[in-house]
C-alpha cells in the first residue's frame, strides 16, 4: 500500500509545482509596467502628453496625474479614461477640442482635480461629468461656453471649487438652473460676468436671483380641426356647460358644439338652419338662452332654446327695413338691462340698438344711417358705456351712453383712421387699448389717454379682416389674421408697452377668434372662411427646462 501511494504523492507534488510556476508567470505579466505612450513624458507619478491625436489607453500604473497640452483630438469621447482608474488629477490646456461627450470621465472614481482650461470648448454633454463623486475642484475657465446643460454638476457633492471665468455665458433662462445651484451649493465660484442677453449684459451671475428670470412662455398648439368653413365663432356658458357656435354662411347654419369630457374633443351639439348666415350671437338672460341669427338674405331672426323640448325655437324676426345687410352683433348690459346692437353695412339700413323688455327684443335706438358700418364694439371708457362703430365710408365713431336720455350720443371720432374694418378693445393694468383692423394698409394699436385715442403701434396689414386681442390669465395677445399669408400672433411686452411677435398660425382666411376655458385648459377657436375651422390649445412652456 505504501509503494502504491508514493507515485501518487509525486504526481501531486509535480502538479503543485506547475501551478505555482503558472501563478508566478501570471503575476509577472500582471505587474509588468506598461511603457509611456508615444507623445507623452512620464515621471514616477505624472504623465504629460503633447500634440497627441487621441487619448492613449496605456499608462504606467503609478501615474496619478495626467496632462494634455496642444492635443489634436476634436472631442473627449465617452470612456476615454477607463484604463487609468487611479487618476487623481487630470488637466487639459491649450487644446483644440470643442466637445465633451457624455461619460467622458467614466471610471475615474478617485479623481479630485479636473482642469479643462484655455481650450475651445463650446458644448458639454449633460452627463459629461457623471460618476465624478470625489471631484473637489473643477475648472472650465477660458473656453467658448455660452451656456451649460441643466444639472451638469448633479451628483458632484464633493465639489468645493468651480471656475467658469473667461467664458461668454448668456444669462438667459437656459442658465437659470446655474443661478439656483449657486444659491444651494457648498462650492465657491469666482465672479462671473454675463455676456448677454442685453438686459443682463455685464452683470455678475453671482448677484442674480432665480426670480430675476421670467422663463414661462406659451404657445398655441394645433388641437382639433373641424371640417367646415365658418365666418364667426362665439363661446358661451349655458347651464354650467361650455359651448361654442360657428356661423357657416355657405352651409346656412349656426353649428353648436359642446365639449366631450371623456373624449376631450369638441363634438356637435345642435344646429339652427338659416340662410347666408354671418353671425350667430348667443345671449343668456335670466337663465334663458337666446341666439341672434344675422343673415345677408331672408332677414335676421332671434331664437330661444326650449330646454323642455331640447331644441331652438324662432321667437322673433328683426326689422328688415332697418337691418338689411348685417355685419356684426354685440351684446351688453347697462344698469341691469340687456341690449344688443347690429352693425348694418348696407346703404339703406341703419345700425340699430335693441333692448330686452321681458318678452322680446325691440328697437331702442337707430344710430347713424347710410354709413355702411362693418363692425361695432361695446366698451367702457372711464366707467361709462360706449360704442365704437367702424365703417367703410368714414372714420370710426365713438358714442357715449347718456344715462338721463338712456341713449347713445355721438362723442367723437378717431382721427386719421380711414377704412377701418373693425375695432376691438383690451385692457392692460387698467389702461384701455383698441386694435383697429385695416384690410390693406396699416392696422394700429391705440391707447386711451383720458381724452382721446393715441397711436401706440403700427402693423402692416395685407389682407387682414381680423385683429383680435385675447387675454389668458396674465398673457395678453393680439392675433392678426391674413387672407394672403400666415396669421401672426403677437404677445404684449409689459416692459416695452407694445406687442412683440410670438408665433405664426396657418389658417386660411380667418375671420374671428374666440377663447373657451374648460377642464383647466384654454382653447382658441379660429373661424376660417376658405378652409377648415381650427382649434388650438394654449400651452405653457418653461424655457428653463
Amino acid at each position: 500500500h505504501k509503494a502504491a501511494s508514493e507515485p501518487l504523492q509525486g504526481l501531486t507534488l509535480l502538479v503543485w509545482v506547475a501551478a505555482v510556476s503558472l501563478v508566478l508567470v501570471a503575476d509577472g505579466r500582471r505587474v509588468r509596467q506598461p511603457r509611456c505612450p508615444a507623445g507623452c513624458t512620464c515621471t514616477k507619478d505624472n504623465a504629460l502628453c503633447e500634440n497627441v491625436r487621441s487619448v492613449p489607453h496605456t499608462f504606467p500604473s503609478d501615474v496619478v496625474s495626467l496632462s494634455f497640452v496642444k492635443s489634436g483630438f476634436n472631442e473627449i469621447t465617452g470612456g476615454s479614461f477607463v484604463h487609468t482608474p487611479a487618476l487623481q488629477l487630470l488637466l487639459f490646456t491649450a487644446n483644440s477640442f470643442d466637445l465633451i461627450d457624455e461619460d467622458a470621465f467614466l471610471g475615474l472614481t478617485h479623481l479630485e482635480y479636473l482642469f479643462i482650461e484655455n481650450n475651445k470648448i463650446a458644448s458639454i454633454s449633460p452627463y459629461a461629468f457623471r460618476g465624478l463623486k470625489t471631484l473637489i475642484h473643477l475648472s472650465l475657465a477660458y473656453n467658448n461656453l455660452e451656456t451649460l446643460p441643466k444639472d451638469v454638476f448633479k451628483g458632484m457633492d464633493a465639489l468645493t471649487k468651480v471656475d467658469l471665468r473667461g467664458n461668454n455665458l448668456i444669462c438667459d433662462c437656459k442658465l437659470k438652473w446655474l443661478v439656483e445651484w449657486m444659491h444651494h451649493t457648498n462650492a465657491t465660484l469666482d465672479q462671473i460676468y454675463c455676456s448677454g442677453p442685453p438686459l443682463q449684459q455685464g452683470k455678475k451671475i453671482n448677484d442674480l436671483l432665480p426670480h430675476s428670470f421670467d422663463c414661462m412662455t406659451a404657445e398655441f398648439a394645433s388641437y382639433q380641426s373641424l371640417k367646415f368653413e365658418s365666418i364667426s365663432v362665439e363661446a358661451f356658458t349655458f347651464g354650467k356647460e361650455q359651448y361654442v357656435v360657428f356661423a357657416q354662411p355657405f352651409a346656412g347654419t349656426c353649428s353648436f358644439l359642446e365639449w366631450d369630457h371623456v373624449e376631450m374633443t369638441f363634438r356637435m351639439y345642435d344646429t339652427i338652419e338659416s340662410t347666408s348666415t354671418v353671425v350667430c350671437k348667443p345671449m343668456v338672460i335670466d337663465n334663458h338662452l337666446f341666439v341672434i341669427v344675422a343673415q345677408l338674405f331672408g332677414g335676421s331672426h332671434i331664437y330661444k332654446r326650449d330646454t323642455s323640448a331640447n331644441k331652438f325655437i324662432k321667437i322673433q324676426d328683426i326689422d328688415i327695413l332697418k337691418i338689411r345687410k348685417p355685419n356684426d352683433i354685440e351684446t351688453f348690459m347697462i344698469d341691469g338691462e340687456s341690449f344688443f346692437v347690429i352693425a348694418d353695412s348696407s346703404k339703406a339700413g341703419s345700425t340699430t340698438v335693441y333692448k330686452w323688455n321681458g318678452n322680446g327684443f325691440y328697437s331702442h335706438q337707430s344710430l347713424h344711417p347710410w354709413y355702411r358700418d362693418t363692425d361695432v364694439e361695446y366698451l367702457e371708457i372711464s366707467n361709462k358705456p360706449h360704442l365704437i362703430l367702424s365703417s367703410s365710408s368714414q372714420r370710426p365713431v365713438v358714442y357715449q351712453w347718456n344715462r338721463s336720455q338712456k341713449q347713445f350720443d355721438r362723442r367723437t371720432d378717431i382721427p386719421e383712421m380711414e377704412d377701418v374694418f373693425s375695432v376691438k378693445h383690451f385692457r392692460v393694468k387698467g389702461d384701455l387699448f383698441i386694435c383697429l383692423t385695416r384690410f390693406i394698409g396699416d392696422s394700429k394699436v391705440m391707447r386711451w389717454d383720458g381724452a382721446m385715442f393715441k397711436e401706440v403701434q403700427t402693423f402692416p396689414s395685407r389682407g387682414s379682416m381680423v385683429f383680435q386681442p385675447v387675454s389668458i390669465g396674465n398673457w395678453q395677445y393680439a392675433i392678426m389674421g391674413s387672407d394672403y399669408s400666415l396669421t401672426q400672433v403677437y404677445q404684449w411686452d409689459t416692459k416695452r408697452g407694445q406687442f412683440v411677435p410670438s408665433q405664426e398660425l396657418n389658417i386660411q382666411a380667418p375671420r374671428s377668434f374666440s377663447l373657451v376655458a374648460i377642464d383647466d385648459r384654454v382653447f382658441l377657436l379660429a373661424s376660417s372662411f376658405k378652409g377648415k375651422t381650427q382649434i388650438y390649445e394654449h400651452l405653457m412652456i418653461d424655457l428653463s427646462n
